[in-house]
């Protein structure tokens, strides 16, 4: 049985900050600079010509700083650069790039992390020092996992470990996909039976409603610390209700898909790049985490051992997947094939396509598709928080 490699990280929250921490967050922040300067100079975005050209230097100006934090330095000042360079060629960016976080890259040789005793000791200037950390629940799913990078961060809420965890996990051969469309305001999946589920979440809802929250307080208070202990509040609550939504829709998918094995997702990598709409639908298009989404979904459904797979999304929601025709709209989000007369809602529609182009890429025989419900043929039925409209087909 063929296996994955899941990755996830975990927050640890330290019960005190040393002195030691802030000489070296100042260090390394100086550091990164340094080499971004150096970088954007010579126009260098080569991790290893950057390390090769300013290692030796840096050794001689920091002698009794552990080498590995020369060796992180110049990974976070490559993507730094590289991000720069980017936005640059949009129009995004201008000036020089500049390294402003009190952020510390750290390598497996500059920590360790021991969960059952809550204590993490990094490596710095003066020795290795012990840091104690608050546990969490979560926390414990983790032993046996393997430790890979982590990061020291530090925030008005204090100094946290962010640590990268990595497990290899066995996924079987999918028997069938179940093909998932994602919107901003509904989840539907096309299922091998025929049958699909509509999932109503809200996000929209919940995101418009906190984006009106936040843009009220910015008209009341113009300025000052109210104004971003508000804002930060609000938005920690909107994180906080949608990490929540996420987690539950994922396990619902999972659970639908378990016995089929296989689920296929649109690559939506580049999708905010061809987003050309209003003002106001740009700005809602944008606000949607639809990525943070499907890789909830993708770990979730590797530990369960169901296969992802992810499709082009070009015209999944313009071809009729009975004849491959083109589609025209039919109504308020219904669509209606010129060549068959097939009919059915946009999201079906979508979401049909998609399971057929992951059957088609993994080499899997098409059968022969039946003409699923119209739309008022649906009945509702609930479960958990979720509104669900499924086909009785």
């Amino acid at each position: 049985m063929p296996s994955e490699t899941i990755k996830l990280t975990a927050k640890f929250k330290l019960k005190e900050t040393p002195k030691g921490l802030d000489d070296l967050f100042s260090v390394y922040r100086e550091i990164v600079n340094f080499l971004i300067s150096y970088a954007h100079e010579n126009n260098i975005t080569s991790f290893y010509r950057l390390k090769k050209e300013t290692y030796k230097s840096l050794r001689e100006r920091y002698p009794e700083l552990p080498s590995h934090y020369i060796y992180t330095a110049c990974q976070m000042a490559t993507a730094v650069y590289k991000s720069y360079r980017k936005r640059k060629r949009k129009g995004k960016a201008n000036g020089k790039p500049v390294f402003k976080k009190e952020v510390v890259m750290l390598d497996d040789h500059l920590f360790k992390l021991n969960l059952e005793k809550g204590v993490v000791k990094v490596s710095t200037s003066k020795g290795r020092i012990q840091l104690e950390f608050y546990p969490a629940k979560y926390h414990e799913k983790f032993k046996g996992w393997k430790v890979g990078q982590a990061w020291l961060v530090r925030t008005p809420k204090g100094v946290f470990i962010n640590v990268v965890f990595s497990k290899e996990v066995e996924v079987r051969e999918p028997e069938a996909f179940v093909g998932i469309d994602l919107n901003e305001n509904n989840v539907t999946l096309s299922l091998p039976n025929g049958e699909f589920v509509q999932i109503i979440t809200h996000e929209r809802e919940i995101r418009t409603g906190y984006f009106l929250k936040r843009r009220k307080i910015q008209r009341k208070i113009r300025s000052g610390k109210k104004r971003k202990e508000l804002l930060e509040k609000y938005g920690e609550r909107e994180r906080n209700r949608l990490n929540d939504l996420y987690h539950k829709l994922a396990n619902k998918i999972v659970e639908l898909a378990e016995k089929y094995g296989g689920i296929a997702l649109e690559d939506l990598t580049e999708i905010r790049d061809s987003i050309r709409c209003s003002t106001e639908m740009n700005g809602r298009l944008h606000r949607w985490s639809f990525r943070k989404l499907q890789s909830i979904i993708e770990y979730k459904a590797k530990l369960k051992g169901v296969k992802v797979v992810f499709v082009n999304p070009a015209f999944t929601s313009s071809l009729c997947p009975v004849c491959g025709g083109k589609t025209s709209p039919n109504g308020c989000r219904v669509l209606k094939c010129k060549k068959c007369g097939f009919e059915a809602d946009r999201d079906v529609v979508g979401s049909w396509n998609i399971r057929l182009k992951a059957l088609k890429m993994w080499g899997v025989p098409v059968p022969p598709e039946s003409h699923p419900m119209k739309p008022r043929g649906w009945k509702v039925i609930r479960y958990d928080s979720f509104a669900c409209f499924k086909s009785s087909g």
